[in-house]
């Protein structure tokens, strides 16, 4: 594989559009808003990362971290996704290598951790799971899961940034 992981730059944006949109055309468990997410995230300069998968001057993979709030108050701790591959490229290990990189930037950034929510078995991977305490309301456990980088896991409600409510697109 000969991808570069690297920040966005602004002329990526109209392809990270467009990459986003082909990536969850098909995807079950999807409102197909996950390209207004990122920009509204982006708008509001809550897109904490924004990396790119580029292969020969192509973007191939895309993903997003921003801030969460948790009731307990636990601060710098993220929410990482979407995360975005190209359908011809998926299951090639750009997910993996995207999602590698975010989380040694976010430990770079002195992050306390990270939440995720999506397939257990694809984010199991990296070091989330579900965690006693920490829940997203209205979503199964098993589904939500945290990566703590310092101390513990904190405990409380988790909300995302407004950008991930149902009212975008």
């Amino acid at each position: 594989m000969s991808i570069q992981i690297r920040p966005e730059q602004p002329d990526d944006i109209p392809q990270i559009h467009e990459l986003t949109v082909a990536a969850f055309r098909t995807a079950p468990h999807s409102d197909h808003n996950e390209q207004f997410i990122i920009e509204a995230l982006r708008s509001a300069s809550a897109l904490s990362i924004s990396l790119v998968a580029e292969d020969k001057s192509r973007l191939v993979g895309h993903v997003a971290v921003s801030p969460v709030e948790i009731t307990n108050g636990a601060g710098e701790w993220f929410g990482l996704g979407p995360v975005s591959v190209s359908p011809e490229r998926q299951s090639s290990g750009i997910g993996s290598a995207l999602m590698v990189a975010a989380i040694e930037t976010l430990k770079q950034m002195g992050a306390n951790g990270c939440v995720v929510l999506g397939d257990p078995g694809f984010y199991q991977r990296f070091g989330f799971a579900p965690k006693d305490g920490l829940i997203l309301p209205g979503v199964p456990a098993a589904y939500f899961q945290a990566l703590v980088f310092k101390g513990n896991a904190p405990e409380g409600k988790v909300s995302y940034h407004e950008a991930f409510l149902p009212t975008r697109g």
